[in-house]
């Protein structure tokens, strides 16, 4: 044998042998699930940048200040209502939109029913006053929608509500302002919610809690994207 010449392969050593197919996905499986732990190891930016965070924020924040009324109402209305009197004792100026009220009176004998979270109410007029009265219809006030309403009952009541302007009223009885007036021909100023009483409102305190934690998450979001990019340069 010459110096040049390789020495033959020891017995011992064996013939080398080529990866099977099963340890070559085998090791393309390693290969992947190494690349997704270090996805996963470096943090995500997804949700939590600061231009993201502001602009939930923005909107969390616009969609509470849409409900400031009702927190208002909700959280700082006195519980007490004020006494607007009765029939030839009104007392009109002690009259404060969005406070809780109590009046006594006949209703107006023709009412306008609608569907209400699916509740039928109807709004009537308090005679001789500027109010109209949103109330759940009684059982002697049974209608159908399509059909002709039925006249409101039309017994003397004493009601405790929400007293609103009409400027501050909900959209939707923007029809039964309009309604009463053409029927009654004079304005009316003010509607009544019955049965709408400060701190009553248990599903409308607990959506404005949801938008009050969804702000401070975004902020607290804001922040510590705010801090990333900070500690990044």
């Amino acid at each position: 044998m010459t110096d040049n010449e390789s020495p033959p392969p020891s017995a011992d050593e064996g013939p080398i042998k080529e990866p099977t197919a099963i340890e070559e996905r085998r090791e393309e499986q390693e290969k992947r699930i190494a690349e997704l732990e270090a996805k996963l190891a470096r943090p995500s930016n997804v949700g939590v940048t600061p231009v993201v965070a502001i602009v939930a924020l923005a909107f969390s924040l616009y969609l509470i200040w849409g409900q400031r009324s009702d927190l208002e109402y909700q959280f700082t209305a006195p519980k007490e209502p004020i006494d607007l009197g009765t029939e030839g004792g009104y007392r009109f100026d002690l009259a404060q939109s969005n406070r809780y009220v109590m009046v006594h009176g006949s209703p107006s004998p023709r009412g306008w029913f609608f569907i209400e979270r699916n509740t039928t109410v109807v709004v009537v007029g308090i005679l001789d006053t500027p109010i109209i009265l949103r109330r759940p219809t009684l059982p002697s006030e049974k209608w159908t929608p399509g059909e002709p309403p039925p006249r409101p009952d039309p017994r003397p009541f004493t009601v405790k509500g929400r007293l609103l302007s009409r400027e501050e009223a909900p959209v939707r009885y923007v029809d039964a302002f309009t309604e009463y007036e053409k029927w009654l021909g004079t304005p009316a100023k003010w509607i009544l919610l019955q049965e709408d009483k400060p701190g009553g409102d248990l599903g409308g305190q607990a959506w404005v809690a949801v938008l009050g934690l969804f702000a401070a998450l975004n902020f607290w979001l804001l922040v510590r994207g705010t801090i990333r990019l900070v500690v990044r340069r």
